[in-house]
């Protein structure tokens, strides 16, 4: 089928390219990545929204606003300005499947 393409791979080194995905895949892929990147003890995290309209940058912070694992975010100021997100994960907690 024309939809089934092969997964791309994208590096999980801390920096997530928006570019080159469909709004409609950004939801999933934001949550995947900062995932593997938690699995691999990398803690902040910059999203390239793209400046644009705005609307993508809107959607990529609203996914952040509810995601327990991010503790905080910004936009990228200096040398990334408002079309890049820097994402702090929290550290040291595991999913809630301990049994404390």
């Amino acid at each position: 089928m024309a939809d089934e393409l092969d997964p791309v791979e994208i590096p999980i080194d801390g920096v997530l390219d928006l570019h080159t995905f469909q709004p409609r895949e950004v939801g999933e892929l934001v949550v995947d990545y900062l995932e593997l990147c938690r699995e691999r003890g990398i803690s902040e995290i910059r999203i390239i929204h793209g400046k644009g309209t705005g609307q993508l940058r809107r959607t990529v912070h609203a996914i952040l606003g509810r995601n327990p694992m991010v503790q905080s975010f910004h936009l990228a100021g200096e040398g990334g300005g408002w079309g890049a997100t820097i994402v702090q994960l929290r550290t040291g907690e595991k999913k809630s499947d301990s049994h404390s």
